[in-house]
């Protein structure tokens, strides 16, 4: 940073900063892999209006803190403990969060995120949906949240539904990471570049005057960026379409048990770890993002289907076995997909009235 940068909030949990002419963005909780809070999310949307106004800012680029990654996602903890307590933290943190996450994507100056390391959950959030997403080699993406009974919010319906043929309907009720290359694949990155010339790039664009077009900074980007698209993943996009076609999970798992290859088996483990009410839940809010026009179609019905969750005991068994009690041993309810009803469904796909989320 050079001497004269003016910084706006140099301690806490997130530091906001001009350098040059680059609004930087730092997740600062570097110990706990940057997860979000609600005021970092506050923070975040103060400092998007701030840049957006500013006439010296050219460009906003976010970043995080630490070696192990941008952002983990949310702060699951505190979520569990308001749920359990039957406190309104749910309804508060996502409102904020998917309201920020729209502003994200129609940010009207170059928005860059390095996602560098470890980007989950809400992580992809606050980076995929940039106009610029650099992945790097260390770079690990996923939307785990199956496996805690939820299902990839944040948008990430809208990206995954987006994804080439059905890539995006098994990272969403796998939860399997991407690597860089398989991110760009899936359309949640553009460009790989190798992490130890982010400082240098980082540089560049600090340099960049202001009213400069989004197309030239992505031919900027990609000067240092190694031209890889495809990764491991990629390579097996025909059997996953064959796969994850179906509309219904019970012919998915079908279609897993049908098939005798290692990699179908390996993938049937990976679901019948998964919370049944979930995956059911998580597929047809991917069917109906198919059909969406906007990114904000799909953050309104995904916030309805949170707030269900939220209420749920899947929720709170799915963080207790993962995050509080790390036994990795969910006891899921119902157990499994067969057993999830339509009367269950019904309350996630609800309108939830003067609760509802309005852009």
């Amino acid at each position: 940073m050079t001497a004269s940068a003016a910084v706006v909030d140099s301690e806490g949990d997130l530091i906001v900063r001009r350098e040059g002419s680059a609004g930087v963005i730092r997740l600062n909780r570097p110990k706990a892999i940057n997860a979000m809070t609600l005021e970092m999310s506050l923070g975040i949307e103060a400092a998007l209006r701030q840049f957006e106004s500013d006439p010296a800012i050219a460009l906003v680029l976010l970043e995080g803190a630490g070696e192990r990654g941008l952002c983990a996602g949310g702060d699951i903890r505190g979520l569990y403990d308001s749920s359990r307590a039957g406190g309104d933290l749910g309804k508060i943190f996502w409102r904020q969060e998917y309201i920020m996450n729209a502003r994200m994507a129609k940010f009207p100056k170059p928005y860059i995120a390095f996602m560098d390391g470890l980007v989950m959950g809400g992580g992809v959030g606050l980076s995929a949906h940039a106009r610029h997403r650099v992945v790097t080699e260390k770079t690990k993406l996923a939307m785990p949240e199956v496996g805690l009974g939820f299902f990839p919010d944040v948008g990430g319906t809208w990206l995954l539904s987006r994804s080439p043929g059905e890539i995006g309907t098994y990272f969403g009720l796998t939860g399997q990471i991407m690597n860089g290359p398989d991110a760009i694949h899936a359309h949640f990155a553009d460009a790989v570049v190798p992490s130890s010339r982010l400082p240098a790039l980082r540089e560049v664009l600090a340099g960049i005057r202001p009213g400069t077009a989004s197309g030239e900074v992505k031919t900027l980007i990609d000067g240092f960026a190694t031209g890889e698209t495809t990764g491991p993943v990629a390579a097996m996009q025909a059997d996953i379409d064959r796969w994850f076609s179906h509309d219904r999970m019970e012919d998915i798992f079908a279609a897993l048990h049908g098939d005798g290859s290692e990699p179908a088996q390996s993938t049937l483990k990976t679901l019948n770890e998964k919370s049944p009410r979930g995956m059911v839940v998580t597929l047809k809010l991917l069917r109906l993002a198919r059909r969406s026009s906007s990114l904000e179609q799909c953050l309104v019905r995904e916030y309805r289907a949170a707030l269900e969750v939220f209420r749920s005991d899947d929720f709170r068994e799915g963080v207790r076995a993962a995050v509080i009690d790390k036994d990795r041993n969910p006891r899921w309810s119902p157990s499994r997909v067969e057993d999830v009803t339509p009367a269950m469904l019904a309350p996630y796909f609800a309108e939830i009235g003067a609760d509802e989320l309005v852009f």
